[in-house]
């Protein structure tokens, strides 16, 4: 598959959720959505990331934005790491790592020397119609939550 840029449509998926629920973008045509992906739960940068975005939770919905956060981790390890850090976004299942694939997050990295594939941590924000609006790709995660609010409020 080609690589997604802005403007085209987002794919849809459906995923399970920590709270035994499933989460489906197509149900929330007519907000605003941010997905992010991040590697693995309850390690440093992710668990910054997801402590960062928990803290905007509110400024994101009152700017008509519901935030998604997707890794390859299981639901239950997902619903350990929301209790631990008291997180309050979607963290949604991607074991297969399908959605990645179709994100093209899903990526090939090295680590001291060592090649495997993994998530590029990447957040992906779709406007009400469906569409790519932003894309940020290998992503630093210092400020970014700050940053992807800035562009939800900026598409209006």
């Amino acid at each position: 598959m080609s690589e997604l840029s802005e403007g085209n449509p987002a794919p849809d998926f459906t995923l399970p959720t920590d709270s035994g629920e499933t989460v489906r973008l197509g149900d929330l045509k007519g907000r605003k959505v941010v997905v992010y992906f991040y590697p693995k739960a309850d390690t440093p940068g992710c668990t910054t990331e997801a402590l960062d975005f928990t803290a905007r939770k509110a400024e994101f919905e009152a700017a008509g934005a519901t935030v998604i956060a997707l890794s390859p981790d299981a639901c239950a390890k997902h619903a350990k790491f929301r209790a631990k850090h008291d997180l309050d976004v979607i963290l949604a299942s991607d074991e297969d790592h399908a959605v990645a694939d179709l994100f093209g997050v899903w990526v090939e990295k090295k680590n001291y020397g060592r090649t495997y594939m993994g998530i590029e941590r990447s957040t992906f924000l779709i406007d009400a119609d469906g569409r790519i609006a932003r894309i940020w790709r290998k992503v630093k995660v210092k400020d970014h939550a700050e940053t992807v609010l800035a562009a939800v409020r900026e598409l209006g």
